[in-house]
């Protein structure tokens, strides 16, 4: 027994967060422009970090040529639950809204499954409550669009509510809904042939490319939003830069250092060595971050290349640990790089986590959504309703390799009833 105590006790210290690697861990978590201040700040109190002169101020830049975004007086929650008085609900289903849009990020995406949500509420509501009022209370709030869970759903949300005429609106939802995003041409042909001309599908993608998809950033209350790395586009290539031009260039002041280095063979001064150990490891922990930034969106980008060259609807299954793989890092690690970073795109500044969306399955990429679709025209077609279990074995005939428990789920997300009860 002492034994056993004593190795789970060495694991146990194995495993604390020694001081350095949890200050690396704050840092990583940091937005572009709170690391940026941390960095003035540093270089304020500590003797040894100096500015390269070439260095532009944020302010300076921001009067020049950066769009940030200024200061709201509100945050996106505070819009959205001032909302929740513009519906008849009852106190339960109050709590219930207030639940979902603590779930809501600052670009207005939901960043919890439905049944996650469902244990976060200690499982008071259900997961057929949360959908709905997910799709009936908060997707109906502005700013039109917010409650999202993947780009599709974003622009769903706000084509359903835009004045345009029910035929734009019908073409637009089959566009949508098309399973072969990645050929728009396809796509084009196909609904021709059922009908609409070439300029009523032209149109309908002109009308797709106007939709936000980061609708709730207008309510971001920081002081700018600032985006780490910027997407140039060249004909098919894509090339992701890290925004230099309003990042501190740093470095520590060796002839100080030198000096200093000298009077403490004389005399040891611990808080001199503390700052100098100090300056070393904020240069070394910008630059390791600022490389991993511009890694993981690098990695990012390119798998979804469709969607930044002009299709907006085409997003791959990308999830934390596929990328984690790719860039050789914990897929915590990644987790904590996506908090608060953004990246520049011809689309405009949006989210790096919005880019990703999980695989369902672990054979074949497929989405939450591309599945519960699946679902839904499967029931639409049956005669004898099929149960959980008949509705797998028929979609992994196809190579999905899904059990049943995830079609049950997947099915009550959509609303869908049991076999027994359709």
């Amino acid at each position: 027994m002492a034994i056993h105590l004593s190795k789970n006790l060495k694991q146990k210290q194995a495993f604390a967060l020694t001081p350095s690697l949890k200050k690396s861990i704050d840092l990583l978590q940091l937005s572009r422009f709170e690391l940026i201040k941390k960095i003035e700040k540093e270089i304020d109190e500590n003797p040894f970090l100096e500015r390269n002169e070439d260095f532009n101020s944020i302010e300076d830049s921001y009067n020049e040529n950066f769009d940030f975004e200024i200061e709201s007086k509100k945050t996106l929650r505070d819009n959205l639950i001032e909302q929740i008085n513009d519906f008849n609900l009852n106190e339960d289903q109050i709590k219930l809204s207030k639940i979902i849009i603590d779930c809501i990020d600052e670009s207005g995406m939901l960043t919890e499954e439905i049944f996650e949500i469902e244990k976060i509420s200690n499982h008071i509501f259900r997961s057929n409550e949360i959908e709905a009022t997910l799709v009936n209370v908060i997707q109906k709030m502005s700013p039109a669009g917010v409650g999202f869970r993947n780009h599709k759903e974003c622009i769903k949300i706000q084509i359903s509510g835009r004045n345009i005429s029910n035929k734009k609106k019908s073409l637009i939802m089959k566009i949508i809904s098309n399973e072969n995003l990645d050929d728009l041409k396809l796509i084009k042909r196909v609904l021709i042939h059922e009908g609409f001309s070439e300029n009523e599908f032209n149109e309908a993608i002109k009308e797709i490319q106007k939709c936000d998809l980061s609708p709730g950033l207008n309510y971001k209350k920081i002081k700018y939003i600032e985006p780490d790395l910027k997407i140039i586009l060249m004909g098919n290539d894509l090339k992701v830069n890290f925004i230099d031009e309003t990042f501190p260039s740093i470095k520590t002041d060796d002839d100080l250092i030198k000096q200093v280095k000298k009077e403490l063979k004389i005399k040891k001064n611990p808080d001199m060595i503390n700052k100098i150990n100090d300056a070393k490891w904020l240069l070394r922990s910008v630059k390791k971050r600022n490389d991993t930034v511009k890694k993981v969106g690098e990695y990012i980008c390119s798998k979804q290349i469709a969607f930044f060259e002009n299709n907006p609807l085409k997003i791959n299954t990308l999830n934390n640990k596929q990328i984690a793989e790719e860039i050789g890092v914990h897929p915590s690690t990644i987790s904590r790089i996506l908090r608060y970073k953004y990246i520049d795109t011809p689309k405009g500044v949006i989210p790096f986590k919005s880019l990703l969306v999980s695989s369902v399955s672990k054979i074949r990429d497929i989405s939450n959504s591309q599945l519960m679709k699946l679902i839904k025209d499967i029931v639409d077609k049956e005669n004898k309703p099929k149960s959980d279990n008949k509705i797998a074995i028929e979609l992994n005939k196809k190579g999905y390799g899904l059990a049943r428990r995830t079609i049950s789920k997947y099915r009550k997300m959509n609303n869908i009833p049991s076999s027994r009860n359709r």
